[in-house]
């Protein structure tokens, strides 16, 4: 059993050329039954992790075709995930190995049952092909790959550092639009900061800043005993700036996320720390907002938008509460398998309400005025009722849901132990929490996409994986 290395590379950018030194390889024995298997360290396992590497990275290029109607196609990240699964499954039938145990196959199963359930029943089973392609790429190649091929807490840093160089690259462009008045339009200025994604996908630069966020957050607060004095005030910093891509990015779902995922994390790592960093985000956040003026007036009315969704929503608010009856509807007709896989926009009009707007309204960052179709629920549960009923929601969900308990689970294990990563154990658990609060308003769609895939097999790792990859890291 390989015993991950202590100065590994951390989740923050700035620090991760110094951090990647290489341990020789060490002899194990794989594990039969209480991970995935992994039987090297060294120069070989951080090899196979560039194709990881790259996907989260290759996120960092403007999509083609960015904001505009041919923006549908495959993004280079999809590519690169690809190649990591096809990787990854050469060294399994290389190594001849069982590599995960018995219950982390039947949850992989049954979302793929779920999957193939929802594509052979819907009234068009080919157009649901690639909806099934795309779910089994996200939902469980990816993840699979991602638990596969990271070995140790070396690999997960080091994966979780190009999550936060990401976010540092996609948050800087962000900030840089919202400085200069070349972002999307909201409240008639091109203010809003989408990054490289533009106006036709707003919560792509959110989404991967949030990430990035959380991944740095747990250093902020609690590096690993061995880590470098410098890692603690790298993180901070980072944790600071990514705080204001954030706020420019003027997504409510994102924010909510983010800070029930941050609040975990903080309630996590002790009762003393705890209340140190909750006074020390809090002053963060007044200091950002308020006494810097950062965005303040319209990011105040943001946050206020966000308790007058029930009682005065404006239109993009009665659109998504449209969408999400429509979806109700549609699983109510079809309760057992749902309308089929991408069949939500065909079954839309006949579902919804009079009141549903016939597109949202986008432009700026070099886009010109488009109305852009409402396509989806913006509501990932209420998506997969309706398009794959009672059995994809339970195998789908069921499979989410076991993977945010087992790495709670596990966190408390390892730190009872007082194991050696439970910074990364911080990191996914942040991760999975703000994932599965942020598809309460959001559901899967543009290039970011695949990185739902790569998130959720950080949570799988460290489920499957701690504490004995945790011990002595």
């Amino acid at each position: 059993m390989t015993t991950p290395t202590t100065d590994a590379p951390v989740a923050i950018a700035a620090s991760h050329a110094s951090t990647a030194a290489v341990a020789p390889p060490a002899k194990t024995v794989p594990s039969a039954g209480t991970g995935p298997a992994r039987p090297s360290s060294g120069a070989l396992d951080l090899w196979a992790l560039l194709p990881l590497v790259a996907t989260v990275l290759l996120l960092a290029l403007p999509a083609p075709g960015a904001g505009t109607p041919d923006s549908g196609g495959a993004h280079p990240a999809d590519l690169a995930s690809g190649v990591a699964v096809l990787c990854c499954l050469g060294r399994l039938l290389a190594r001849r190995v069982r590599p995960l145990p018995a219950g982390a196959v039947l949850v992989a199963a049954l979302a793929v049952t779920g999957f193939a359930v929802a594509t052979v029943t819907a009234s068009d089973p080919l157009a649901a092909l690639p909806g099934f392609v795309r779910y089994l790429q996200i939902f469980v190649l990816v993840p699979l790959a991602v638990c596969l091929t990271v070995r140790d807490a070396r690999g997960f840093r080091l994966l979780t550092a190009a999550l936060v160089l990401l976010a540092l690259v996609q948050g800087f462009i962000g900030i840089r639009q919202f400085a200069t008045g070349t972002g999307a339009s909201y409240m008639g200025e091109e203010v809003r900061a989408v990054g490289t994604f533009g106006p036709g996908d707003i919560m792509g630069m959110a989404t991967v800043v949030a990430y990035g966020l959380l991944a740095a957050v747990p250093y902020a607060l609690c590096p690993p005993a061995s880590a470098r004095r410098r890692l603690r005030p790298c993180a901070l910093a980072v944790t600071v700036g990514l705080l204001v891509a954030l706020a420019v990015s003027f997504s409510r779902g994102s924010w909510i996320a983010a800070a029930l995922a941050a609040l975990t994390v903080v309630v996590l790592t002790g009762r003393r720390t705890a209340t140190r960093s909750l006074l020390i985000l809090g002053a963060l956040s007044v200091v950002l907002v308020g006494g810097f003026g950062v965005g303040s007036d319209m990011v105040r009315e943001r946050l206020s938008s966000v308790t007058d969704v029930a009682r005065a929503p404006d239109r993009s608010v009665n659109d998504r509460y449209a969408l999400w009856e429509a979806a109700g509807s549609m699983w109510r007709e079809r309760p057992a398998t749902g309308v089929g896989l991408k069949a939500f926009p065909e079954f839309r009009d006949g579902h919804a309400s009079i009141g549903l707007s016939s597109g949202s309204d986008t432009e700026g960052a070099g886009q010109e005025f488009r109305r852009q179709s409402l396509l989806s629920p913006h509501n990932m549960y209420l998506l997969v009722l309706g398009e794959q009923g009672l059995i994809g929601f339970v195998t789908v969900v069921g499979g989410w849901l076991a993977v945010l308990v087992a790495s709670v689970r596990a966190l408390f294990l390892a730190r009872r132990r007082r194991a050696g990563a439970v910074d990364c154990g911080l990191v996914a658990v942040g991760l999975v929490v703000w994932q599965t609060v942020d598809f309460l308003y959001a559901d899967i769609g543009g290039p970011t996409t695949v990185l739902t895939g790569v998130v959720l097999g950080l949570g799988a790792w460290w489920a499957l994986s701690a504490p004995e990859k945790a011990a002595g890291a």
